[in-house]
C-alpha cells in the first residue's frame, strides 16, 4: 500500500474546507431567510399589539359611541321579518324626492355582533342629480340605520337623468321590545325611577303654646323694663 503524498493530503484538506464553507453558506442562507420571516412576523404582531392597545385605551369613547348609535337603531323581535319594513322606508324616501327605483331585492340577513344587517340590492334606479342627492341625504337623516356602500352611476337615455345601481344596508337589533325600551329609558336624578311618584308635603311642627298667664307676665316684664329705661 502506497503512502499518501503531501499533494494528496493538501487536496483532501482543501476539499474538506470547501465542503465546510459550502455547508456554512447554505446554513447561513437558510438562517437569513428564517430571520427575515421572523422579523416580518414580529413586525405584524407588534402592529397588532399597538392597534389593540389603542382600542383598549379608547374603550370609554367607543362605548359612548356605541351607546349613542344603539339608541338610534330599532329593535325587532327575533321571529319578525324586517324585509317589508325597510323596503317601505326606502320607497317612501324615494317617492318623496322623485327618485325612481324599478327593481330591488333583499339579501340575506347578516349578524355582526349585537347588530343585524339586511342588504337591499337596487338594480335599476333613475332620477336627476338633485333627486339623487336629496334621496341620499334623507337616508342619512334616518340615523345609523341606513347606509349606501355601493353606488354606480351612468347617464340615462332621458336628458338630464341618471341611472345605475346601489346596495343599501339596513342596521337594526333584535331582542325583547320591553327590555330594550326599559334599557333606553334614562333613570331620574337622585336614583328615583318612578316619575309618577306623589310629592311629599312637609308639615311644619306645631309651635309651642305658652302656659296661661305667660303672655301677661312677659308683657308686664317688658313694661317694667321700658319704664326703668325712661
Amino acid at each position: 500500500m502506497s503512502a499518501v503524498s503531501s499533494r494528496e493530503k493538501n487536496m483532501l484538506l482543501i476539499t474538506v474546507v470547501v465542503v465546510l464553507y459550502a455547508a456554512a453558506g447554505l446554513s447561513y442562507k437558510k438562517q437569513a431567510a428564517n430571520w427575515k420571516v421572523a422579523q416580518r412576523v414580529y413586525a405584524t404582531a407588534q402592529k397588532k399589539l399597538n392597534d389593540e392597545s389603542a382600542l383598549i385605551a379608547a374603550k370609554e369613547e367607543w362605548s359612548e359611541k356605541y351607546a349613542r348609535l344603539r339608541n338610534l337603531m330599532p329593535v325587532f323581535p327575533y321571529e319578525k321579518d324586517v324585509d317589508t319594513h325597510w323596503l317601505n322606508v326606502m320607497d317612501s324616501v324615494a317617492t318623496r324626492n322623485g327618485f325612481t327605483i324599478a327593481r330591488r331585492q333583499t339579501g340575506k340577513e347578516v349578524e355582526v355582533g349585537d347588530v343585524y344587517e339586511l342588504p337591499i340590492d337596487c338594480k335599476d334606479w333613475e332620477g336627476t342629480l338633485e333627486a339623487l342627492v336629496k334621496f341620499l341625504y334623507d337616508l342619512h337623516q334616518e340615523g345609523a340605520m341606513l347606509d349606501v356602500r355601493q353606488l354606480f352611476i351612468r347617464p340615462s337615455t332621458k336628458p338630464g337623468y341618471l341611472k345605475g345601481t346601489f346596495t343599501l344596508y339596513c342596521a337594526y337589533m333584535r331582542g325583547d321590545m320591553e327590555k330594550a325600551e326599559a334599557g333606553r329609558r334614562p333613570a331620574a336624578s337622585g336614583g328615583v325611577t318612578n316619575s309618577a311618584a306623589e310629592p311629599v308635603l312637609e308639615v311644619p311642627a306645631p309651635a309651642e303654646i305658652p302656659p296661661p298667664g305667660a303672655d301677661a307676665d312677659a308683657g308686664a316684664t317688658n313694661s317694667v323694663e321700658k319704664n326703668a329705661e325712661n
